[in-house]
């Protein structure tokens, strides 16, 4: 309802203010609303006066002389409000309530003006704690909306808050009495309104005037006692005088003088310390009543009856003050001024109020003494008085920038003694923190504010504090700028008590702010200071940087019971290694308090850095920063405590890398060991230039046709599942099934893991070099020459593993013969195979031999071994029963054994003696008349 109300006035405030629309308290006859200017943001309260509201709730009236008689009364009653608020025009004094907007009419008839924000009449208060007691609450504390922003404002009415505040409406009784000339004429608990700053001032002057002996020239016209102390029941009791605080001088001596308004002080002291708060008197507007209460002394306050007081009054009160007050003749009571000199106010607390209300007038010594005296007692006030009181007063003289050090300290003070100052500090503090150190901030200036610098280190002192009571975005905008001055400026002892805020910054903000705008600052000052301290306290900003406890850094300020959690970085590991190691690096001086700083970082940079760059970047510098000159033992050895620790690391990490991918690597390259063993062999000496031939391309080369299926045992020149994958037979060594013999003599490249595997020879059919004879004796009776290379003669063992030999190349005798060499005798048998003798049987001759030569069968004809006798000794059978066997010589140099019948893969060339018969037998094709035909 008020709000369309408020729409239906058409005025100055209404259009530049923006104006709540519920009301946030009651005095007299105006609703009291919050509003803020549109332009300026200035929050003030509005007084707003309807006049329905003196509509009496009978209705219509019952004649219209009754009618006009009834507005001439409304129009007295709006000229008296409008003169209440023209009177704040003419007086202005800090305990007259301060006029913002004068009062203006409305298009319905009412009354509006702005004033400075108030929280609510006294009056108003104590109804509402009377309230809060009734119901068995106990005595309360107000709350209410506090302004449009919707902040609450707590107050309570405690003994320093009324000692206070009696003070300050004896001071604006003082001011109107002897400076303006006037009598208040209705002083009562709604004439006194209290500001956010919990200042008690007084206002409601609308029954004001010269006293009847004032000599002072005045335009306010005198009181007319005859009309206001008639009650007029049709109108509201707040627009008429209340006598029940009236002094007699009025009522029964049509008096008026300064001294009533001292007796009605003097009756609401009584009403502060009543339960319920109310006048001792109750006249209920009884004029008739009122005079037979001051027809008895036992009705009347007074000593002897403790002033009708519902509650024991502080001794100072009982004896020396209200007697002097409340009393029936005027020449007997307090003045004004005399009543700030009673016992009443005489304490510690109430006099610094005193001071503090004063101190724009003091000199600058008397200023410097208070404040460095004010710390001692501040735990003393109630909390609301610090906040609203000492707090405000204080902030009110930052502008001087002499006492911002020690009004800084006693603020900071206050907002530790508070039990919850962020709403004190977000609307106080950090305005006028701002307003000082960052708006204030005069760049183009360069001489040094020494002043200023002082106050500046006070709040960086407190930096802790002040991110306790503010959030992240406040602490962004405002408080990161006021550090990051004190970084920029050229005074040492500001610089590092900036650095020293890095703890409360890294807890505050978030890893992109401390990233691009605080470290990049850090750095700078880091690289460009000349000073010694400086460049110690910038390494231990990066130690924490990189993760290095808060501890680390001497002097640091920390935020009550916040620690960095797990030490871990706040930069990231790029960060850390382009950035930090590289002014680490660009270090010039050797001091070893900045070795020892450096140290330090080098310590948290080797648990984040790769082992690379550890390696080739960090360990550089460690080493050279070792070597330092002006380095003692311990220092040094701290230094190669950490350069062993750092390459143990590497060294560490690379021994699990590379073993890691030596484990991969040999799954994936070497899972059959043996397969791939042979096949790299084979590489190297397969005359046919390649690493893996299969069976069909073979058989498809070799017969020169196409493969139809699946290849034939009994054919192949190669096998590998026999010949590259050996099994486990022969592997095992016995005296049943022993290792066939090695050929020893060909020239081949063997492993020592498989020293008695085949080997592929290096030459090619076409390029065979002639055979030196080797000069042994032979096992073969000689034979007749034939078109053939000349191999060195073998030695067999069946226990002993093959050796390489090398054979001996010489000029062939002719150009199409060579001669072979004669076989040596077998081998004597292993001790390890027992008895039995493994060797090669003489072949018999049927041709005609000559001496150290023979002539061997055809080479087409399969060379074989057979298997073993039974007896303890054995020699190798023909060369038919070695065909039958099924086992053939690679004549084309493949050297790969075939398969016996006992199924068991050979690992050597099966040679056996040639038949003797094989050059006779009808029609067969021999030598390389059979070998042609194969191709």
């Amino acid at each position: 309802m008020f709000s369309s109300a408020l729409k239906s006035f058409s005025s100055n405030i209404a259009t530049n203010y923006s104006i709540s629309s519920q009301p946030s308290s009651f005095a007299g006859a105006w609703k009291v609303f919050d509003g803020k200017n549109k332009k300026t943001a200035k929050v003030v309260s509005i007084f707003v006066f309807d006049r329905k509201s003196l509509d009496p709730p009978g209705g219509s009236l019952r004649s219209k002389s009754e009618g006009a008689a009834l507005r001439k009364i409304h129009d007295e009653v709006v000229e008296r409000l409008k003169k209440e608020a023209s009177s704040l025009a003419r007086l202005r004094h800090p305990n007259v309530l301060q006029l913002e907007e004068p009062v203006e009419d409305t298009r319905s008839g009412g009354l509006m003006f702005a004033t400075e924000p108030i929280i609510a009449s006294l009056g108003s208060l104590l109804k509402d704690e009377d309230d809060a007691s009734s119901s068995g609450g106990g005595r309360s504390t107000r709350s209410r909306a506090d302004g449009p922003s919707g902040k609450s404002a707590d107050f309570e009415v405690d003994e320093l808050e009324i000692q206070k505040g009696l003070l300050q409406v004896s001071k604006a009784l003082e001011f109107l009495h002897e400076s303006a000339g006037l009598v208040h004429g209705n002083l009562t608990p709604d004439a006194i309104y209290i500001n956010q700053k919990s200042d008690w001032k007084i206002s409601a002057l609308g029954f004001s005037g010269p006293p009847d002996t004032s000599s002072t020239n005045t335009s306010s016209a005198p009181i007319a006692l005859s009309e206001i102390l008639y009650y007029d029941p049709r109108l509201p009791r707040n627009v008429q005088l209340n006598i029940d605080y009236t002094s007699p001088d009025f009522v029964m001596d049509s008096n008026i003088s300064s001294g009533a308004d001292m007796f009605s002080l003097g009756l609401i002291i009584l009403a502060l310390y009543n339960s319920p708060h109310e006048s001792p008197l109750h006249t209920n507007y009884n004029l008739n009543t009122y005079k037979k209460l001051f027809s008895s002394s036992s009705t009347v306050p007074a000593t002897s009856n403790n002033f009708l007081a519902s509650k024991p009054l502080p001794k100072d009160l009982l004896n020396g003050t209200l007697p002097r007050l409340i009393t029936r003749r005027p020449a007997q009571r307090l003045s004004a001024r005399e009543f700030q000199q009673s016992q009443f106010f005489d304490n510690i607390l109430v006099s610094t109020l005193r001071f503090l209300d004063s101190l724009p007038a003091k000199t600058p010594n008397e200023k410097s003494q208070f404040l460095r005296g004010l710390p001692r007692i501040l735990d003393q006030f109630p909390k609301s008085v610090l906040e609203k009181k000492v707090l405000s007063a204080l902030l009110e003289e930052t502008k001087d920038k002499e006492l911002l050090a020690l009004i800084m300290q006693n603020v900071f003070k206050i907002v530790k003694i508070m039990p919850s100052a962020q709403r004190a500090f977000t609307d106080k503090i950090l305005p006028r923190l701002r307003e000082t150190f960052i708006h204030g901030a005069n760049k183009g200036a360069t001489e040094r504010d020494i002043a200023k610098e002082a106050g500046l280190i006070v709040v960086l002192e407190n930096i802790g504090l002040i991110a306790e009571n503010c959030n992240g975005k406040e602490f962004k905008d405002d408080i990161l700028l006021i550090i990051q001055s004190g970084l920029d400026s050229h005074t040492h002892s500001l610089v590092d008590k900036s650095l020293s805020c890095l703890p409360v910054i890294l807890l505050t903000l978030d890893f992109s702010t401390i990233k691009n705008e605080v470290f990049p600052v850090v750095a700078t000052v880091f690289t460009k200071t000349s000073s010694l301290a400086i460049k110690i306290r910038g390494l231990e900003a990066f130690g924490l940087l990189c993760g290095a406890p808060t501890s680390s850094m001497e002097g640091a300020t920390t935020i009550n019971g916040a620690t960095q959690a797990n030490n871990s970085a706040i930069l990231d590991k790029y960060t850390i290694q382009e950035k930090i190691i590289p002014l680490m690096k660009g270090i010039k001086t050797k001091e070893p308090a900045v070795m020892m700083a450096a140290l330090a970082v080098f310590k948290q940079v080797s648990q984040i850095a790769d082992i690379d760059f550890l390696a080739t970047d960090v360990l550089p510098i460690l080493w050279s920063f070792s070597l330092g000159p002006l380095l003692n033992l311990e220092q040094f050895s701290e230094y190669m405590n950490l350069i062993k620790s750092t390459s143990r690391r590497i060294e560490q990490e690379q021994t699990k890398k590379l073993r890691e991918l030596s484990s991969s690597s040999t799954s994936k390259n070497f899972g059959n060991a043996r397969t791939n063993d042979l096949m790299s062999m084979g590489a190297a000496q397969d005359p046919f230039g390649s690493t893996k031939i299969g069976e069909d391309d073979f058989e498809r080369l070799v017969l020169g046709k196409a493969s139809n299926g699946a290849p034939s045992n009994s054919n192949n020149l190669m096998t590998p599942s026999s010949a590259i994958r050996p099994t486990t037979q022969q592997r095992t060594l016995s005296s049943h099934q022993p290792t066939s013999p090695a050929f020893t003599n060909l020239q081949a490249q063997q492993s020592p893991a498989f020293s008695q595997r085949a080997i592929t020879p290096d030459q090619t059919l076409s390029s065979f070099a002639t055979l030196n004879p080797a000069k042994t004796q032979s096992l073969f009776p000689p034979t007749n020459n034939i078109n053939s290379n000349t191999f060195s003669n073998p030695t067999w063992s069946a226990t002993q593993p093959m050796q390489s030999s090398k054979p001996s190349f010489a000029a062939p005798t002719t150009a199409a013969t060579s001669s072979w060499s004669s076989y040596s005798q077998p081998a004597q048998p292993s001790p390890n195979m027992g008895t039995q003798t493994w060797g090669i049987s003489s072949p018999p001759t049927s041709q005609s031999t000559t001496q150290n030569s023979y002539l061997p069968s055809p080479i087409s004809a399969g060379w074989s071994i057979p298997p073993p006798p039974s007896s303890s000794t054995s020699s190798w059978g023909n060369g038919t029963q070695g065909a039958q066997n099924g086992n053939t010589v690679n004549r084309m140099g493949g050297g790969l054994g075939g398969r016996n019948n006992a199924g068991t893969t050979n690992r050597f060339f099966n040679i056996a003696s040639p038949p003797a018969s094989s050059a006779t037998k009808g029609g067969s094709k021999t030598g390389l008349d059979k070998f042609e035909s194969l191709i």
